[in-house]
Parts: C-alpha cells; structure tokens; sequence
C-alpha cells in the first residue's frame, strides 16, 4: 500500500524541465495580456489623439486657412474720349504696370506703341463694379489726350475703358504672414507639374505618407553622413506649415505624418495641392513672410504669376527648398543652378522639349531690380487711408480677412511727387539747412487724393507734414478774398480799381495794423487783376474789408475750409493756420468750377466675396459760382503768366496753368498752391522749428512744383465757355465797361449780369443822338 503510495507521488511530481516550460508559457500569456491591453490602450490613445487632429484639421481646412491681408490698389486709370491723358503717361503707366512692349500684341500683358496711338491687349481684374474680361484695344492720342478707344476685333468705340489698378501694399494686421491667394485653376500648369517632379513625384499614388521615399532618404542620408535628402511628402510639408513647428523631433514627425494621413483622408488632391501652393514659405521681405506663389511671384518678378516665363517658373518651384540659401540677390549662381536642374527635369519628363529647355536655360534671372521695393512706401498716404477707412466704414474693417481697398492714388503722380521734393529738397538744403516739406496732389476731375509727401525723405513714417502741420497760409487765402468780391451782381470786376495807399486799421482792443506791400510802396490805384497776380496786400486788405471779413470767411469754409477761422482784417493777408491738405481742398474747388466735395483716398472696399461694402457718399456742393470761379481761374492764369508765378509760365511757354503763390512774416512759411488739367497740387516748404528760410513762394515751394511738372508734363487747362460770362472791354484807366471799338481798352472777361458798356465810348453825345435819344 505504501509502496502505491510513493508510485503516486513520483508520478505526479513535476521535473525542473516541466516547471520552466509552465513559466516560460505563464510568462508568455502574462506579456500577451499587456501587450494587447497596452495596444488597445494605445490605439485608443491614438484614435482620440486623431479625433482631436481631425478636428484642429477641419477648422483650418473648411474654414479660414489664412487671414489674406487687406490688398490695398491705387486708382484704375479711365481712358476715354477727350480724357487728360497723354501719350508719355499711358506709356509710363503700362511699364509701371509691367506691360510687355513688342511689335505686335500676341497675348494677354503686351502692348505695341506709334506715336499717336497704342495696341493694347489689357489682362482681366477685378474692378469695383465687377469683372473686367481681357481685352484688346486701339488707343488713339492727340495734343490734348486720349481722342479714341475702340475694341481690335470690331473696331466698335468704346465709352470707356479701364486700366487695372496697381497693387501698392498689403496692410497686415496678424502674424506678419503675406500672401496672394491664387486658385488652382488659375495656377500655371507648368509650375504644377515641376514641383510634383522635384518635391513629390507619387503625390497622386500615397495616402498623405510615403515610407518607401523615407526609407529612401534614410539610407541616403546615412551614406552621406549628413541630411542631403527629404522623404516628406507635399501632404505632410503642408501639415507641418499649417500646425506644426520647425523643431526637428521624432515626436513632431510623428504628429506630422499623422496629420498627413487624416488630410489625404478627408480631402481632394487638388485642395490639398491648392493649400500648399499658397502656403509654402517663398522668403522674406525685411520683415514679411512671403508665402505662396502668387505673392512670391510679384516679389521676385514684379508681375502676376500667369504672366511668367517657363524659366521663372521654374525658379519658383526651385526656391521652395531654401529660399535663404537660394536667395537670388545674394546667390545668383545657386538659384540659376537649380532652376536649371527643375527645367531638366521637365524636359526629362517630356513636359518641354528640347529647343524650348535649352532657351530656358539660356534666359537670365530676370529678377525685379531690388532698389525697387515689391511694396510701395507710402506712409503719409497709408496713414490717411486707414483713416478714412475707420471713419466711413469702421475700425474692424482692417481685421477681416480677403478686403480689397481701391484708392484714389495715382502712382504715376507720386512717383513724380517724391522725385521732385527729393532733388528740389537737396538743392534748397545747400543755402536753407533743415527745411522740411509737405505736398498733396489731387485728381481735378474725381475729388481724390492722387498723391502725397510728407516728409523730404519720402519712405519715412514718421510727422505727416502733409496733413499735421498748422501754418499761415500767407497770400494762398487771396483767391478767396477776390472770389468773394466777384461774386454775382457785385459791384467789381477784374479791371475795377482799388485803392494802394496807406492805411492802418484799428481793433477793438485799440491796436493798430498797417499792411505793406511786398516792396513797401504804394501806387495810389491798381486794377483788381494786377492786385491779385502780383499778389499786393494793401488794395487786397481795401477789397476785403469792402466786400465784409465775414463773407470772405464763409467762402473760405464753403470752398472746404474745416477749421474756425478767426474773423479778423489780418485774415485778409493769410493769418490763417492751415496744412498742405487743407489748402488742396479749397483749391480743388477752385479748379473744379466751384464745386466742393471733400478729398478722399478710398473709392470702393470689396469683402472676400467681391461685394462692395455699402458707404454713405461724401458731400458735394457748389461754393462758389461756375461764372465767379471762372474768373478767378482766370486771374490765377494770369499769376502764371505776367505775376509772381511768370518763372513757372517761363518754364511751360504755351501751356495753360494756374498757380498761386504764398509767402508767411519773415519767409517762415513758403507755399504755392496750382493746378494744369488734370492736377490740382498744394506744397509747404519750411522749417520744423519755424525758423526763418529767406525762401518766398516762388523761390521755395513752386520750385518743388516746376520740378513736378518737369516728371509729369502738364497737360494745359481747357478753356471751356461758361453759362454767364462775356468778354468785356474795359477802360486801362477807370476800369469802366466801353464797347469793343473804344481806344484805350483792355479785353478781360466779365460777368454778364454786370457788364454794361457805356454807349459811344463814354464820350458826350452829339445833338442828333440827343433827339434820337441815344
């Protein structure tokens, strides 16, 4: 029995072999266990993880990817019959719009040229009141402007016809991030299929990660000991742009190609392809972020990105790989070199042919010169836009995303303004250290704003001497003084005399005034036209205090004028604080017939959607009547042509043009204030610390003006008949009104309400006109 016993028990006895298999099994099971569970655990971590990526991926695709800057566009140029536009300045305007000048227009952006007339093929834009299409155009010139515009294909006239305006600026109110967002379908097919070739050859085969290009680049890269090639595809480069930062880390190329996944999951080749066309790091702009190709475009060439050669393109996709190391300004050699390799490639691919690879090759950089900046500097302006902006349509106009701004500047003025404060400056500073400037030009025919300076250094923001200063506009008021006297039914006209001799004035408080002529004479009697064109101050402050002070001040302020003016005689001379703006918009009511509408710099706004934003309209009146204003053009003509301004009428012989000069106590203050056809200008030369100068008007202020005209050659002032006003006859001696046939008289014109002639010269009757009761 026992010994049954200890058979039982050795059977059942387990062997140390026996035992290591059960641990090694139990061990098994136990690794199995947490395996899974760490697996489960793990893919649920990284399906919420995934969840959570989805959700940020979502919000920036089908959202707002980027906050596209505000795009900020100078004035669309308006050719029409009769319009002042001459030949030079439409040729200048299609250089600076980057136009191809050839000898037949074959294609959107070129242009050919005679001497009278220009063939234009003009690229389609967007215009404030819609779409304008590509079109091609005969542009005739002659000695006054634009004669005819008429469609190539039809010959059919057209009423008129618009020039797409310039992008000046980008206003950036977010991350310092730029950009130009161009759709695909708008995109060069070539560039396409280059940056396919170069960055990511099976894009439309992978699922957003290809691990045989990154085990490709792996061994690549250990070979050569160092990172000489990429395996990220153009799906995970995106993810990385969009929500990723440059750490180089295993845990962000994880997160990265986790997110390039979920992205060619959820959508189209094209989105993506259309995402990172327009995301793509292009370079730096001191201290803008070019991104995308349609901004990178502009920036490296100066013109839109369906306008660029094969060559260019390729450069394009070149530089994506480093645009600090491909920098073509510093690194000509480097970016030509791979630009090079990226048109092989297409010819390889069989996307160029051999003739056209090698003509590509063979073609410059043809990089914009970098002197001129991709963006225009234009501080003073910008300011005023902003402005208005928040003035008319709200302070949180700027924050949204995609606004188009359409403004009033003339880049062709500006560029002429800013040349002639430069050089004039320059020269003035040799005797007159410290002299600063503020110049504002405005378009005649529109109310707006066509150009401004506010500093002699032109780029620099900082004071706006422009629009802040507060100075005494001196004899730059006496146009008004004269308006208000020549007003209907008055009793004066241009040959009236007026008193030069002593006079002294006494206020209410007992101080006396006694106004000088310049040269400090005095001639007893002067005509009222050679009162104002030689600019005299005692028969002015005589003709002032005739017609009332006060009439003078409401004239002023219905001319524009915004500030209160203090009613007093010396008002009468300029003691009247104001700015370059301030004077261009009581003298754009001069130029426009006497009608008031206040300056402005922004036409239109368009949303991200194209539509115009509604705006109240800004007010217009007129101020001073079409017959009166005429006159005073007239006299101010006249300035140009025998009076203070005869250096400006030297300088322009035949050219009708009207100016005033100004000149402050103790040449302080050098103005002038003018305009031809098209422009109305107003400039301020002095001292920041109102210093003496020893400048007048004409020595100061209308230098700068003459070197303007010099850059933008006037176009003369058309002498067009106004309703109320004849040519008179005038006696040299009285001023009083005789027929045309009397001896000693001068022709001026004259308002027909009170022009009377004196029948038979003046003289006395005889007696046969006595009884016939003549």
């Amino acid at each position: 029995m026992n010994d049954e016993v200890d058979m039982t028990t050795k059977t059942t006895k387990k062997t140390p072999a026996s035992r290591r298999a059960n641990n090694g099994r139990g061990l098994f099971r136990r690794m199995w266990s947490i395996t899974w569970k760490l697996a489960l655990a793990g893919l649920a971590v990284v399906t919420f993880y995934s969840i959570y990526l989805d959700q940020i991926i979502a919000q920036k695709f089908e959202g707002q990817k980027w906050h596209l800057p505000a795009q900020v566009f100078s004035r669309s140029m308006a050719l029409y019959p009769g319009a002042a536009v001459s030949h030079p300045q439409m040729m200048a305007e299609l250089k600076l719009l980057g136009y191809r000048k050839v000898a037949n227009p074959r294609q959107v952006g070129e242009f050919s040229a005679s001497s009278t007339r220009i063939e234009l093929w003009r690229r389609p834009f967007l215009h404030p009141e819609g779409d304008q299409v590509e079109q091609r155009v005969m542009i005739s010139f002659d000695s006054n402007g634009v004669s005819s515009v008429s469609r190539v294909s039809d010959k059919r006239q057209l009423a008129v016809f618009h020039l797409e305006p310039v992008l000046l600026d980008r206003i950036i109110t977010g991350d310092g991030e730029d950009r130009l967002f161009v759709p695909t379908e708008e995109m060069p097919k070539s560039i396409v299929q280059a940056l396919l070739l170069v960055e990511d050859r099976s894009f439309y085969e992978h699922h957003g990660v290809n691990p045989f290009a990154i085990a490709r680049a792996a061994f690549v890269n250990i070979s050569a000991g160092r990172t000489v090639q990429g395996g990220s595809t153009l799906t995970q480069q995106l993810a990385k742009n969009f929500f990723l930062s440059s750490e180089r880390s295993l845990l962000r190329k994880v997160r990265e190609a986790l997110m390039a996944v979920i992205i060619d999951f959820r959508y189209s080749k094209d989105e993506i392809l259309e995402a990172y066309l327009n995301e793509v790091y292009m370079g730096q702009d001191k201290s803008r972020a070019v991104h995308g190709m349609g901004l990178a475009s502009r920036f490296y060439f100066g013109r839109p990105i369906s306008e660029l050669t094969i060559a260019q393109q390729a450069f394009l996709v070149a530089a994506i790989k480093g645009p600090s190391y491909y920098n073509p300004w510093r690194y000509p050699d480097r970016i030509q070199e791979r630009r090079d390799l990226v048109l092989r490639l297409l010819m390889d691919a069989g996307d160029l042919t051999t003739a056209e690879y090698k003509a590509a090759v063979e073609s410059p950089l043809a990089i914009r010169n970098l002197n001129k900046p991709a963006h225009q500097k234009l501080p003073s302006f910008f300011a005023l836009v902003k402005q208005e902006v928040n003035e008319r349509y709200g302070d949180a106009l700027l924050k949204q995303s995609g606004v188009k701004i359409y403004t009033t500047l003339d880049p062709m003025a500006q560029e002429a303004a800013e040349i002639a404060v430069t050089q004039t400056l320059k020269s003035l500073d040799k005797s007159n250290k410290s002299l600063q400037v503020g110049m504002v030009v405005t378009d005649k025919y529109t109310g707006g704003i066509a150009a401004m300076v506010g500093d002699k250094t032109p780029g620099f923001d900082g004071f706006n001497r422009a629009v802040e200063i507060r100075r005494p506009i001196g004899s730059l008021i006496k146009p008004f003084v004269y308006a208000t006297a020549l007003a209907p039914n008055s009793q004066f006209t241009l040959a009236t005399p007026l008193k030069d001799q002593p006079i002294t004035l006494k206020s209410e408080q007992g101080k006396t005034w006694s106004p000088q002529n310049f040269d400090k004479k005095f001639s007893g009697q002067v005509p009222l036209l050679t009162a104002l064109k030689k600019s005299m101050n005692v028969p002015t402050v005589n003709l002032g205090i005739a017609v009332g002070v006060d009439a003078v001040a409401t004239t002023l302020a219905k001319s524009g004028w915004q500030e209160p003016l203090n009613e007093y005689p010396s008002m009468l001379l300029g003691a009247v604080n104001g700015s370059p703006l301030m004077v261009a918009q009581v003298y754009q009511t001069l130029a426009d017939s006497g009608v008031y509408r206040k300056l402005t710099t922004v036409t239109a706004v368009l949303d991200a959607d194209k539509n115009p934003l509604p705006v109240t309209r800004l007010p217009k009146e007129q101020a001073i009547s079409p017959d009166t204003d005429f006159l005073i053009q007239y006299a101010m003509q006249q300035v140009v042509n025998t009076g203070t301004a005869t250096r400006l009428g030297n300088a322009f012989p035949g050219v009708g043009l009207a100016g005033k000069t100004g000149t402050s106590n103790d040449s302080r203050d050098s103005w002038f204030a003018g305009f031809d056809e098209r422009n109305v200008a107003a400039i301020w030369v002095g001292r920041d610390d109102n210093g003496k100068t020893s400048l007048y008007g004409s020595s100061g202020a209308m230098a700068v003006y003459l070197a303007f005209l010099k850059e933008r050659p006037p176009i003369s002032l058309r002498s067009i008949p106004v309703n109320g006003v004849v040519k008179g006859f005038f006696d040299r001696d009285t001023g009083v009104a005789k027929e045309s046939d009397c001896s000693n008289v001068d022709a001026l014109p004259a308002l027909t309400a009170t022009y009377r002639p004196v029948n038979n010269c003046g003289e006395p009757l005889q007696w046969w006109q006595k009884i016939l009761g003549q």
